[in-house]
């Protein structure tokens, strides 16, 4: 089920995570356009719907994993909670973060700090929610990644993970097909200026596991009641586990 760390923006000698890590850094500075740009805006829409699930439980300290410039995070004061952290292990990403976070005058909610997501530096239970966008496929290993989040997270409460899946029906599968392996690439290049960072998107969202994969893979990572929720003709998809 790792079949994702076999999947890197470089191909270097270096790990994954030290790829995942230097590739973010890179387009830190054209991210949020880019994310605006290539999705056509409706990457908003998803993390709206991810805030309303979040919120249904109350949680009072959410983490946010691979929290990158934090837009989740921020979406996420509309859940009321009291304190949120998001962590990442791009520096460069989280600098755009936290310029957002102080803009919006919301120093005192919200927190961001480095973070290894197999090393979470937080306590067992600690935490009433987690949130994931677009992360998980980029973990080293999203086994040791979702059992570390399991650890974190306080029993009886939930993940939720936002995550590319593959649209299944006619004839948005063969529209998605062509968008990621041709569109987003070309554009993600130019603006970027890193040529291999939009080719490593499809190609790792393509190893990812998704639909009953990835809910397997949250059972065997110590998550229950696993569901998953299409959105946008299954061009996403939004995974709730509970701890």
């Amino acid at each position: 089920m790792n079949t994702t760390t076999n999947v890197k923006p470089y191909s270097t000698e270096k790990s994954k995570k030290e790829e995942v890590a230097e590739m973010f850094n890179n387009i830190s500075h054209r991210y949020d356009f880019l994310n605006r740009f290539l999705s056509m805006g409706v990457d908003i829409g998803w993390r709206k719907k991810t805030v309303r699930a979040v919120a249904t439980t109350n949680p009072q300290r959410i983490l946010d994993v691979a929290t990158g410039t934090a837009d989740l995070a921020i979406a996420l004061r509309k859940t009321g909670a009291k304190e949120i952290i998001g962590c990442d292990i791009s520096e460069g990403m989280m600098a755009k973060g936290r310029e957002k976070v102080i803009k919006r005058g919301l120093e005192d909610l919200i927190h961001l700090q480095l973070g290894d997501s197999e090393h979470l530096p937080f306590d067992d239970n600690s935490f009433d929610a987690v949130t994931v966008a677009f992360g998980v496929r980029n973990f080293e290993s999203p086994r040791d990644g979702l059992r570390e989040i399991n650890r974190v997270l306080k029993p009886g409460c939930r993940i939720h993970v936002l995550e590319f899946s593959k649209p299944e029906k006619f004839p948005v599968k063969q529209l998605y097909s062509f968008y990621f392996k041709t569109i987003l690439p070309f554009w993600g290049r130019i603006i970027s200026k890193d040529k291999a960072a939009y080719t490593y998107l499809p190609n790792s969202v393509k190893a990812f596991p998704h639909g009953e994969g990835f809910l397997q893979l949250l059972a065997e990572c110590g998550f229950r009641s696993n569901s998953a929720k299409k959105l946008t003709f299954g061009i996403a998809s939004l995974y709730i586990g509970e701890k």
